[in-house]
């Protein structure tokens, strides 16, 4: 849990958007920029910082990154105006980058066959999204959001002691691999594909994780404390199901859950507009969402090892780069719709379309219990 604690600041300012908003007269544009922007330096920062990992330990990459990340936590609780508040949370998006290591790090410990369930795992440290929705709007109305940040750059430091003092450095290949090596992983189709399929899962997780705050407040009368719980309950859910979308890969293989879960997302994504009149049914059909997304995350990276074996972090870097920018289009194309036409269906309907897409390519692509073309390797499930 701790290699996750700098990985969910970067929902801090989703959490407090509609304090933002009223503080200076946004629209909903200019909000879902400020929303989305940390989530593009995240996703673009995840492929050089999976690739440093690969190369010189996820420990170390691990470590620098949180005391990087204590600066931008620090100066946006001095920011004055709009632009101050871009500049800082642009780069708080580093904290989204962390993902990479973490993948890394972790799935260096495991053999192939453990590898989904343990990246599951790893996975849970998302619940620190969760926590935020719980506390962060609470400590607005105590301390402030300058107190609230500098809370958070605190809490980061210190995580980034325990971490160096608890922790030590996974077995790293002795052939330390080129960038040109690294960006060889770029060749294999398989990893075009799962990075289609991780726009969607992490994409819509990310996009909704950070933008439900803001919908929830411009659709209903509810206070930001009401919004900040059921965005956790939101995050909570698609967190813990994850590991289990893993071992579903592990054990039947990936075929299956992603085709079942694609299908529920175009779903429910096409219901919820239809709902949105009442707020208790929007809301259990939204959580509905979360637990499809979820399971999807964990389905999708639990072939993310099995690429390119050895270079994971690359790997890693490079599906996750295009799997947060889903987080980054999704609230902008949401903010546009609502302020061009007052409404939020047309980015329900895009995001039924893309996940419909996303069956269709698990259907002609994914083909489980098939040998990979690397010696002893048994990728399974497998894409082609």
């Amino acid at each position: 849990m701790v290699i996750h604690d700098s990985y969910d600041s970067w929902t801090m300012g989703a959490q407090v958007a509609p304090i933002i908003q009223n503080m200076y007269g946004l629209s909903d544009t200019k909000l879902s920029l400020l929303i989305a922007i940390p989530v593009l330096l995240g996703s673009l920062m995840r492929i050089p910082l999976g690739i440093a990992s690969d190369r010189y330990g996820g420990r170390k990459v691990y470590t620098v990154t949180m005391l990087a990340l204590v600066i931008p936590l620090v100066g946006i609780g001095y920011a004055a105006s709009f632009e101050m508040l871009l500049f800082w949370t642009f780069l708080i998006g580093l904290a989204g980058a962390t993902f990479a290591i973490a993948i890394s790090y972790v799935s260096a410990w495991y053999t192939f066959g453990k590898q989904g369930y343990v990246l599951g795992v790893v996975g849970l440290g998302n619940i620190g999204s969760a926590i935020s929705g719980f506390t962060i709007p609470t400590m607005v109305t105590e301390l402030g959001l300058s107190w609230t940040f500098w809370g958070g750059a605190i809490l980061m430091g210190l995580m980034t002691i325990i971490f160096w003092l608890f922790t030590k450095e996974a077995p790293l290949s002795n052939k330390k691999m080129t960038v040109k090596e690294a960006f060889s992983v770029m060749k294999y189709r398989s990893l075009w594909m799962l990075s289609m399929f991780y726009f969607l899962t992490f994409g819509g997780f990310v996009a909704f994780s950070l933008y439900l705050p803001t919908l929830l407040k411009g659709l209903y009368q509810v206070s930001l404390v009401d919004v900040g719980m059921k965005t956790a309950w939101f995050v909570v859910i698609a967190t813990f199901i994850r590991p289990f979308g893993s071992y579903l890969a592990d054990r039947f293989g990936a075929k299956m859950p992603l085709m079942f879960l694609f299908v529920g997302t175009s779903v429910i994504s096409i219901l919820i507009p239809l709902v949105v009149d009442n707020s208790g049914i929007f809301t259990f059909v939204f959580l509905l969402l979360g637990l499809f997304l979820g399971a999807g995350n964990g389905a999708v990276f639990k072939l993310v090892p099995e690429v390119a074996p050895g270079k994971t972090g690359a790997s890693a870097g490079i599906i996750g780069a295009i799997g947060g920018i889903g987080g980054f289009i999704l609230p902008l194309v949401f903010g546009m719709t609502k302020d061009m036409i007052g409404s939020y269906t047309p980015g329900f309907v895009l995001f039924s379309i893309f996940s419909a897409l996303c069956l269709i390519g698990t259907i002609r692509s994914v083909k489980d219990g098939k040998r990979s073309s690397h010696k002893n390797v048994k990728v399974y499930p497998s894409i082609q």
